[in-house]
């Protein structure tokens, strides 16, 4: 049996597509991430502010697997943890086939329930042209 793990982790305290690595994140319970962009009781992703600020954040954390990392290597996208918005990187936990509400336990003492998948944005082609599409040959990618 393989044992899921956390490769990296990452915050921005601005609204950047990509997220520094650190050394360690704090998570806040029912907020996210101190010292990310995205923390927050209400939604904070600038598109969905927009169309109602008082919704629901979902979105507090994102988490992507290391695996698609090397998929997009191999396609020629040199894609280093972070750099896709992801908070926690992770290796061996099938993120994608996780259901809704699924409660991850990330270190000694983090749980992370899991709100649903995101979709890719077009803001990864400003990262490198054609990324976006190289993501979505999949169903669904990141959470």
């Amino acid at each position: 049996m393989n044992i899921g793990l956390v490769t990296a982790v990452s915050k921005s305290e601005t609204h950047t597509m990509s997220k520094k690595n650190v050394k360690t994140i704090h998570l806040i319970e029912g907020l996210g991430i101190h010292g990310d962009a995205h923390m927050g009781k209400n939604v904070k992703h600038r598109s969905r502010v927009a169309k109602n600020p008082n919704q629901p954040n979902l979105r507090q954390v994102h988490l992507i697997h290391s695996e698609l990392l090397s998929e997009l290597l191999i396609k020629g996208f040199n894609i280093i943890p972070g750099e896709m918005g992801e908070n926690i990187t992770t290796v061996n936990i099938d993120l994608l086939s996780l259901p809704k509400d699924t409660i991850l336990n990330i270190g000694k003492d983090a749980r992370i329930k899991v709100t649903g998948l995101r979709n890719p944005c077009h803001q990864l082609n400003e990262i490198k042209d054609g990324l976006m599409k190289a993501v979505l040959g999949r169903d669904n990618m990141v959470i």
